[in-house]
């Protein structure tokens, strides 16, 4: 349950900081009532597309059986790892932008005199935080069948309290939190979850035949780390350490990890940009 409290933690903070960017350049700009109506509209609306995107996810589960089911939950794993990837990789290239352009996005939705514009941008921030929630939980849910839904709800809940804390702590000007040590800090873990569900689903695709297995096991590392014990259980969820792997699974692992390293060294080699923003969030 670590893994859920801290995805959820992770991600509400990010919303969280985007609607609390948004609340107080509306407020310097001093919009009045109506424009924090509208900023509240498109977080309410967020929120409302992030939960029927559970409950669509979680008719489907119902409904589906059999083959299908594993095909759909390989998938949801699959494009949940796949976000997760995506997510800290753009961070770490346009986090350091993130709240010049979100006041860019509202600039422009000022002058053209639609204050809607100023919903739809919150409402896209919340909704993308929100459907990524969604669809790690569900990842992790695959990972960890032994917990219960009132053992995820509880770390859930926990985890966006926290999410709630962190952003009251940096608002009154707690100095010891460094951003861009945080989004970094957080980002490698996030990077290890979304590789644990890549093998969850990968092993999933073998074990169904979809892919070959080539050698079967590679080693045998269970008398140093068991991922049946429960510290070995989190070691696998969080990583996805395997004791004894494939050779499809090693190969697909290392290709991973070898794209993720080539892609963070090619955004450290594109220049800051000329004017960066002090009050950064980038990873």
């Amino acid at each position: 349950m670590a893994t859920v409290l801290f995805i959820v933690w992770r991600e509400s903070l990010e919303a969280v900081l985007v609607v609390g960017i948004l609340y107080a350049y509306l407020t310097r700009l001093g919009t009045g009532r109506r424009g924090m109506r509208y900023l509240f509209t498109g977080v309410a609306g967020g929120i409302g597309l992030s939960a029927l995107l559970a409950l669509v996810t979680m008719r489907i589960e119902t409904d589906l059986q059999g083959q299908a089911l594993q095909y759909f939950q390989v998938a949801m794993m699959a494009t949940a790892a796949t976000l997760l990837t995506q997510m800290v990789l753009w961070m770490h290239r346009h986090g350091r932008r993130l709240k010049h352009d979100l006041e860019a996005n509202l600039d422009r939705a000022l002058s053209t005199g639609n204050l809607a514009g100023i919903g739809v941008v919150a409402l896209l921030a919340v909704a993308r935080e929100g459907a990524e929630t969604v669809l790690y939980l569900y990842g992790l849910g695959m990972e960890t069948h032994s917990a219960g839904p009132a053992a995820m709800t509880g770390a859930a809940v926990t985890g966006f309290a926290l999410a709630l804390a962190t952003a009251w702590l940096v608002s009154r000007g707690v100095r010891f939190l460094n951003y861009r040590t945080f989004f970094r800090i957080t980002g490698v873990v996030l990077l290890f979850t979304a590789a644990g569900m890549l093998v969850s689903a990968i092993s999933q695709l073998i074990g169904m035949g979809v892919l070959p297995s080539l050698v079967d096991p590679v080693w045998n590392t269970s008398w140093i780390l068991d991922a049946n014990t429960r510290f070995g259980g989190v070691v696998a969820a969080l990583t996805g350490y395997r004791p004894h792997p494939s050779l499809m699974l090693v190969l697909l692992y290392t290709a991973y990890w070898g794209f993720v390293v080539y892609r963070l060294r090619s955004t450290n080699a594109i220049p800051s940009p000329s004017a960066p923003d002090t009050a950064t969030l980038g990873a």
